[in-house]
C-alpha cells in the first residue's frame, strides 16, 4: 500500500474530476434534478474509481484503501460537523438585528475572531442564521455570504490547531498547540485587507437597496437582543475539548494509540473513538434540553449537513489515487522554497480535503532537512511551516468544496431563499477577491523580499 502512489496512473484520478465538475454544473443545468440525484452521482463516481482500481490492484487493496478513507477520515470529520451542526442550530439569536454595513462588518469580525477557538465549523453554523436574518430585508446580500465563507469559515480558524483540521493535524505530528499564533501577522493583514474590500461592496449594495425603497426594520427597545439556548455553548466547549482531547490522550495511556487497525495500521485510535462518543453524546443532550421551538425559529433543517455528508463522501472515495500519488511523488516536485509550499498546498487544498494536503506537504518539508532547529519535536524551518499552515487553511476559502463548512453556509444560505453563486460563479468571487490578497502575502511574508 504504501508505495503503490509511485506507480499509480493519473486515470485512476479522473472520477474525482467527473465528482467535482458534476457538483460545479450539474446544479447549473437542472438544480432540481440535481437535489434528487445526487447521491447517485456519487455512487456512480465512486464505482468508476473502485472497480477499476479493484480490477488492477485487486479487491482486498481497494477495500483496504475505502476502509482507510472511511475509519481514518471521512466517519471522525462528518461526526465533528455533525456534533457542531446540531448544537449550533440549537443557538438562536433574538432581537432587532439590521443588516447595515456597521451590523454586517460586526458580524464578519466575531465571526473571524472566535472561529480559532470554536473551529470554522462550529463559528460558521452559530452565525450564519443571525446574518441571514439581518439582511432579510435586503435585496443585495449575496456578497456578505461570500465574505462570511472567506473571513469565518476559513480564514478565520488559523489561530489554534482547534481551529481548522490541518493545524490540529500539524498539533498531533508535534508542533506546539500556541505556535499557531505565529499566523497572527498574515491573518490581520488579510482580515484588515478583505473587511475594507467588504466595505467597498457593502456600501455600494446598501445605498442602491435604500434608493430602491428596501427599509430596515425600525429597532425596538423593547426586544433587546438575546441568546435563546444559551446553555449549548457548554456542549460546543465539550466538543472543542473533545478534539483537543483525541490529540493528547495517546500522550497518556499507549492504549489510545491502539483501534481499528487495516493490514496492521491503526486508522481508527480508540482516542478518536472516544472523541466521537463525547461529539454525539453533547449533540444528544443539546437536542434533549432545548425547546423545539428555538429550533423552529433558527429555522432548522437537516438539508444542509445532509448534503455536506453525500458529497463529501464522495469527494473523499475519489481522491484517494490523487492523495497516494501525492504521498508518494511529493517530493519530487522540486518545491523547495517558502512561497512554493504556500502555494502549492493551498492550491490543492483548494479542491484536495486540505487535512492530507497539509500532511502532505508537511512530510516533504520534513524531508527537506533544511534546519536542524526544532518546533516543538518538528524540524521545519519557521517560515516554511508558516506557508504550508496558511496554504491549507486560507486557501480552502478558493472554492465551495475547500472545506466543509464552505458548503453548509452555501446550503443554509440557499434553504434560506438567497440564491448563491454558482460553483464556477464563487471561484470568480475568490479569483476577484482572494487571490490578490494571497499575492500580498506572498510578497510580504513568503517571498523573503520584506520579512
Amino acid at each position: 500500500m504504501e508505495n503503490l502512489g509511485e506507480s499509480l496512473s493519473l486515470f485512476f484520478c479522473l472520477p474525482f474530476a467527473g465528482m467535482l465538475l458534476s457538483i460545479a454544473i450539474c446544479p447549473l443545468i437542472n438544480n432540481e434534478w440535481w437535489e434528487k440525484n445526487r447521491g447517485y452521482a456519487v455512487i456512480l463516481w465512486s464505482l468508476l474509481f473502485l472497480v477499476p482500481f479493484g480490477i488492477k490492484y485487486g479487491a482486498g487493496t481497494a477495500a483496504a484503501h475505502l476502509g482507510e478513507i472511511i475509519l481514518g477520515d471521512y466517519i471522525s470529520f462528518i461526526v465533528l460537523l455533525f456534533g457542531l451542526f446540531c448544537v449550533s442550530g440549537n443557538i438562536c439569536v433574538k432581537g432587532s438585528l439590521a443588516g447595515t454595513p456597521k451590523v454586517n462588518v460586526g458580524i464578519l469580525l466575531i465571526g473571524a475572531l472566535i472561529a480559532s477557538w470554536v473551529g470554522t465549523t462550529g463559528a460558521s453554523m452559530l452565525l450564519i442564521r443571525p446574518m441571514i436574518r439581518a439582511n432579510s430585508w435586503r435585496k443585495r446580500k449575496v456578497h456578505s455570504i461570500v465574505f462570511f465563507i472567506f473571513l469565518v469559515s476559513n480564514i478565520g480558524g488559523c489561530l489554534t490547531p482547534v481551529g481548522d483540521p490541518p493545524l490540529f493535524m500539524g498539533f498531533t505530528h508535534g508542533v506546539p498547540f500556541a505556535w499557531s499564533f505565529h499566523l497572527t501577522p498574515v491573518f490581520a493583514i488579510n482580515l484588515v485587507i478583505l473587511i475594507a474590500l467588504y466595505l467597498v461592496f457593502e456600501t455600494r449594495a446598501y445605498r442602491k437597496d435604500i434608493a430602491e425603497g428596501c427599509q430596515p426594520p425600525i429597532s425596538d427597545t423593547k426586544d433587546p437582543i438575546r441568546i435563546e439556548g444559551a446553555h449549548n455553548f457548554i456542549f460546543i466547549a465539550c466538543i472543542v475539548g473533545a478534539v483537543i482531547l483525541s490529540g493528547t490522550l495517546g500522550n497518556f495511556a499507549e492504549v489510545f494509540n491502539r483501534g481499528i487497525a487495516i493490514e496492521g495500521e491503526v486508522k481508527c485510535s480508540f482516542a478518536t473513538i472516544v472523541e466521537m462518543a463525547i461529539i454525539l453524546l453533547a449533540a444528544f443532550l443539546s437536542f434533549r434540553t432545548t425547546k423545539k421551538q428555538t429550533r423552529i425559529d433558527n429555522n432548522f433543517s437537516w438539508g444542509a449537513i445532509e448534503e455536506v455528508a453525500v458529497l463529501f463522501i464522495g469527494i473523499f472515495i475519489t481522491m484517494i489515487p490523487a492523495l497516494l500519488i501525492l504521498s508518494a511523488r511529493g517530493s519530487e516536485l522540486g518545491i523547495t522554497e517558502n512561497w512554493q509550499m504556500f502555494w502549492m498546498t493551498g492550491l490543492l487544498s483548494s479542491f484536495l480535503d486540505n487535512t492530507p494536503t497539509y500532511l502532505v506537504f508537511f512530510e516533504t518539508a520534513l524531508s527537506l532537512k533544511a534546519t536542524t532547529t526544532l518546533i516543538g519535536t518538528v524540524a521545519i524551518p519557521a517560515r516554511m511551516l508558516l506557508a504550508i499552515s496558511c496554504g491549507a487553511v486560507f486557501m480552502g476559502a478558493n472554492t465551495y468544496i475547500g472545506n466543509a463548512p464552505n458548503f453548509m453556509v452555501k446550503s443554509v444560505a440557499e434553504e434560506n431563499g438567497i440564491r448563491m453563486p454558482s460553483f464556477f460563479g464563487y471561484m470568480a468571487w475568490s479569483l476577484g477577491c482572494l487571490v490578490p490578497v494571497f499575492l500580498i502575502d506572498t510578497l510580504l511574508f513568503f517571498s523573503g523580499l520584506v520579512f
